[in-house]
């Protein structure tokens, strides 16, 4: 029934309660909230912000911590006051998120435009090469990076 599927999303995304309205015991909380607009800073704060799913009760201080790794991703100083403070974190201002892509089509382009495999380099033919990372893996050496480096971005 159209109406029973239509109250059920209605109700769910008003109250983030997700599962049957008579069994609210069993249902999930906190899985939809209603996006805060006051200003153009409240709105990035709230779509960067990031949840650690552990209970606001606990004394545990490691969750709440920094880790080192954490630097340039997590902002050190954007936290809540009280329960909450250091479980819910925000991503750094200049931090962005991207949808992994598989490696081997870019390899496969940059061979094309000259890029030696580092399987088949000899770093004595060629000290000056530059070498090539792609998704943090050396792959090749290049022996005009500008040149590589413009075609790439002209993608």
């Amino acid at each position: 029934k159209a109406s029973t599927l239509t109250g059920g999303l209605k109700y769910a995304l008003a109250t983030g309660n997700w599962g049957e309205q008579k069994k609210a015991a069993s249902s999930k909380a906190g899985v939809s909230q209603v996006l805060s607009r006051y200003t153009y800073a409240s709105t990035l704060s709230h779509l960067r912000r990031t949840n650690t799913p552990i209970g606001r009760d606990g004394k545990i201080a490691k969750p709440r911590q920094l880790h080192n790794t954490h630097w340039g991703l997590v902002c050190p100083a954007e936290t809540p006051e009280g329960q909450a403070c250091g479980l819910v974190k925000n991503l750094a201002l200049m931090c962005y998120i991207t949808v992994g892509t598989p490696s081997e089509p870019i390899i496969d382009f940059m061979i094309q435009r000259n890029m030696e495999v580092l399987e088949e380099f000899e770093p004595q033919v060629t000290p000056n090469a530059t070498k090539v990372f792609v998704n943090g893996v050396w792959v090749g050496v290049h022996r005009d990076p500008a040149h590589l480096v413009n075609t790439m971005l002209s993608l």
